[in-house]
């Protein structure tokens, strides 16, 4: 009977293949208590979620991608990071994100309120600087008089 050793570099590779990330390196590790790795799923989640909280951001992603989010919230599951990539480095962040806006919201105004958001979010709660954040506008949203109203002047059915 054989028995297989770990070497911790052999723990740490079958990790990394696990959940991809990257280490903080913000004092973490220097102190001999461990290290952090952050996966590249969770910094978007975070900028998805910072964009989602700014007014005039109607949804995140482009048409296919709101589509299939639609289908996902039907049945209860709601994708944060739809519409947003991001490409994480060492110490460094870059970010890019696809939204539609809410007419009449001033485009310029919502796309820049939604990069400060995600600048705070991430270099705060990741502790990673952020680069750069593009944000492409695919479409404005127009509420339409059946989405303002869906039930008003309907009667009832049934008594």
């Amino acid at each position: 009977m054989t028995t297989q050793t770990q070497t911790p570099a052999t723990v740490q590779q079958k990790q990394t293949a696990a959940a991809p990330g990257h280490e903080l390196s913000a004092a973490g590790g220097n102190d001999g208590r461990g290290r952090t790795t952050v996966a590249d799923g969770v910094v978007a989640k975070i900028a998805g979620i910072a964009i989602q909280e700014i007014e005039g951001v109607h949804a995140l992603g482009g048409g296919a991608a709101r589509a299939l989010g639609n289908l996902r919230e039907k049945v209860g599951q709601k994708d944060l990071t739809q519409g947003v990539s991001v490409e994480v480095g060492q110490t460094q962040v870059a970010v890019d994100v696809t939204l539609v806006v809410e007419y009449p919201h001033p485009l310029q105004q919502v796309a820049d309120n939604a990069r400060d958001a995600v600048y705070s979010a991430v270099e705060d709660l990741v502790g990673m600087e952020v680069t750069e954040v593009n944000i492409t506008i695919t479409d404005i949203h127009v509420p339409s008089e059946d989405e303002d109203s869906d039930d008003a002047g309907h009667e009832p059915r049934v008594a």
